[in-house]
Formats: structure tokens, C-alpha cells, sequence
């Protein structure tokens, strides 16, 4: 059935061309049927007429649907002027095109075209001269040409109903794939976010020290030690952070499993220990009273202050300053060190990026610039106090 509907529509012609035969031919079958049965009066010119204008219409009855309905009219007035009777396949035809009519166009043409046949079924009849001006013998054409039309109005209204239903659905799976993309490609930046933040800050501690002990093998051999300690303790670190992000990433299947490694302020002094082991003087202050942060905000500033100080470290000439202030509408952080090399014109640049972000995911905001020879990096994250 699918395969007969796409090859009648790609040739539309040809199907109703053979569906009009058909048609034909059952009424021809009908009528020698009849006539060996009954005595019926013989078939004359308009008889063949007609057949023909009715095969005629609803073989291009596709094509000028409302052109054939009319042209069938017009048979259907003139077979009643030359006959008392009416002709069957014009009538069928009549209700066939107005059909078709009706699933090709819209509801007000297609009704004002009925209503404008029937008004002329109607005066074809009274002028014959066989009808009185309140005939009833135009309801049986034009019941049965109305049925035919409403029943093409209410097939162009489902399928108009239907098309837009997958319309929708389209649309909505659209949506659907242009969401899953969008996340996709969220958690991939926010990946990438993380692996930078953990693997930048400790390469840059290990990529010092080894250089010191590169330094101090020949001369002060006594002191390469320790900085091996700080080697082995940034690289014990840096595994832990890379396995607790790939911990999460194994957490997919689990709907409470975190989101984020557990990082925050409360870690800063360990942070400030290890930035300090590889060589940066860091001045910290900070105002305002500790308190206890939001998830997302405390491990924003964390990574803020983190990128901020490798920044330093690698940048800078060797010290920085760092403040943290606690208010009552978040936490607000500001490091400033020397500029030596500003970090937007070398390196990849990922870690501005990066901290800019962070802000950003946390509904704050970060500015960086560099005036007088320093470079600044200031942020502000909202973690307003309940009540405040």
C-alpha cells in the first residue's frame, strides 16, 4: 500500500487516469448487466458525453480541481437540459473533484466554490423549464456533492492537524539534541576548566623545582633533597585531584553523586604552603569574618586564587599580594604581583580564560588589568547572607 501511494503521487495523472477507467468500466459492466435483464432505453450521444467529460475530470482532477468541478457542473446542467434524468458518473465525478477540491484548498474557497455550483445546479434546473422555481430535485446533487466536500474538508484538516503534530515533534527532538549538545559541550569546557586549574598550578610547582635541583646538583648537592620532597608532594597532589575528577566522571550513573571535587577556601593555606615551597612570597590579608560559602562559590574562588598565583608565579618576578575579603554580599578576592611578562601575550591564555569563567559560572565577575607594572586580578562572587 505505501509503495502504490508513492508511485500514484509522483505520477498523479497516470493513477487517476486509471482509477477514472475503472470507474468507467464498472458502470459500463453494470449497465450490460442490466440490460439483459430489463428493458432499458439505449444509450445516446450525451450518454457518451458525458462519460467522457467524466473521465476527463477525474483523471486531471488534481491538477485543476476546482477547473473540473466546474467543467463537471456544467456537464451534469447540460445532460439535464438534453435528458429528463440525471447522468451517474458525472454526478460521481462532480463529488470526486469537489473532494479533492476541498484537501487541496482552503475552507473559504472551497465552500464559496460549492455554494456557487449548487447555485447553478439550481438555476440549470429551473430554466430547463422541467422543474418548478421550488424544486427539491437539485438536494440529491448537491447532498451528495456536499458530503463529498466536507469529507475533503475534514482529510485537509487532519492532515493539516498531523503535519503540524511531527512538526512539533520535530521541533521538539530538535530541541531536544541542541540541548544534549549544549550540555555535552559544557561539561567538556568545565572538564577542561578543572584538568587545567589541577595540572597548571602543581606542572608549574614541579617545573621549578626541578630546575632547582637541576641548579643545586653540582654545587649544593645537600639541598637537591628538598626539593625533591616538594617534586614528590606536587606530583602525589596533582594525581589525587586527576583522580578525583575521573572519579566523578565514573559518578555519571549516580544521580547524588558530586558534581565538582570538594576544593575551597578552607584548603588556601595549603595552597599558599605549596606556592611558597616553589619559590613565590606571597602577602596574604584577609578581611572580613571566614564563613562557610556556597558549594560552587568556594571552589570558584579557590580556582580564582590558584590560577591567580601560578599566574605569579610564572609571569611575575617571584612575589604577589593576596587579599580575600568576607562581606555580606559574597566574597570578594584581588591578587596583584609584578608584572614581568603579562600572561595575555604569552602562554595559551587558557587561564584567564579559565578564571573568567569560573566567575562567570558562579554569577560573579572577574577583571584582570596591569597599570604602573603590575598585574591585578580581582573578582567578586555573590554568597549573600540569609536575611541580609
Amino acid at each position: 500500500m505505501f509503495l502504490g501511494r508513492r508511485w500514484s503521487a509522483g505520477r498523479p495523472l497516470i493513477a487517476d487516469g486509471l482509477i477514472a477507467v475503472a470507474v468507467a468500466g464498472v458502470s459500463a459492466f453494470a449497465y450490460l448487466a442490466g440490460a439483459r435483464r430489463h428493458a432499458i432505453p439505449g444509450l445516446g450521444w450525451a450518454d457518451y458525453a458525458g462519460l467522457a467529460v467524466a473521465v476527463g475530470a477525474m483523471t486531471v482532477r488534481r491538477r485543476w480541481p476546482r477547473q473540473a468541478l466546474v467543467v463537471t457542473t456544467a456537464a451534469i446542467i447540460a445532460y439535464t437540459w438534453e435528458r429528463t434524468d440525471r447522468h451517474p458518473l458525472l454526478i460521481l465525478a462532480a463529488g470526486m473533484c469537489a473532494y479533492t477540491m476541498a484537501t487541496r484548498g482552503t475552507r473559504r474557497d472551497t465552500w464559496l466554490s460549492f455554494a456557487g455550483c449548487g447555485v447553478a445546479l439550481y438555476l440549470g434546473d429551473v430554466l430547463s423549464g422541467r422543474y418548478p422555481p421550488f424544486t427539491a430535485a437539485t438536494i440529491p446533487v448537491l447532498t451528495f456533492v456536499g458530503m463529498a466536500t466536507a469529507f475533503g474538508d475534514a482529510t485537509r484538516n487532519r492532515r493539516a492537524y498531523l503535519a503540524e503534530v511531527e512538526e512539533r515533534a520535530r521541533r521538539a527532538e530538535q530541541t531536544r539534541e541542541d540541548e544534549a549538545r549544549r550540555r555535552v559541550i559544557q561539561e567538556r569546557l568545565r572538564i577542561a576548566r578543572e584538568l587545567h586549574d589541577v595540572v597548571a598550578h602543581h606542572i608549574a610547582v614541579i617545573n621549578v623545582q626541578a630546575g632547582a635541583a637541576s641548579h643545586l646538583l653540582d654545587r649544593r648537592p645537600e639541598q637537591v633533597r628538598p626539593a625533591l620532597d616538594h617534586i614528590r608532594h606536587a606530583g602525589d597532589t596533582v594525581l589525587k585531584e586527576l583522580a578525583s575528577i575521573v572519579g566523578v566522571l565514573r559518578q555519571s550513573d549516580d544521580p547524588d553523586a558530586g558534581t565538582e571535587p570538594t576544593r575551597g577556601l578552607a584548603r588556601l593555606p595549603e595552597l599558599l604552603d605549596t606556592v611558597t615551597a616553589a619559590g613565590l612570597v606571597v602577602r596574604f590579608q584577609q578581611a572580613g569574618s571566614e564563613r562557610e560559602l556556597p558549594a560552587m562559590v568556594d571552589l570558584a574562588a579557590y580556582r580564582i586564587v590558584q590560577e591567580a598565583l601560578t599566574n605569579a608565579h610564572k609571569y611575575g618576578t617571584g612575589d604577589a599580594e593576596l587579599t580575600v575579603t568576607y562581606t555580606r554580599e559574597g566574597v570578594e578576592i584581588e591578587a596583584t604581583n609584578p608584572a614581568r611578562i603579562n600572561p595575555d601575550k604569552s602562554g595559551s591564555g587558557y587561564g584567564i580564560v579559565g578564571m573568567r569563567e569560573r566567575a562567570a559560572a558562579a554569577d560573579g565577575t572577574l577583571t584582570t588589568y596591569e597599570k604602573a607594572g603590575f598585574f591585578h586580578v580581582k573578582a567578586q562572587l555573590p554568597a549573600p547572607i540569609e536575611g541580609s
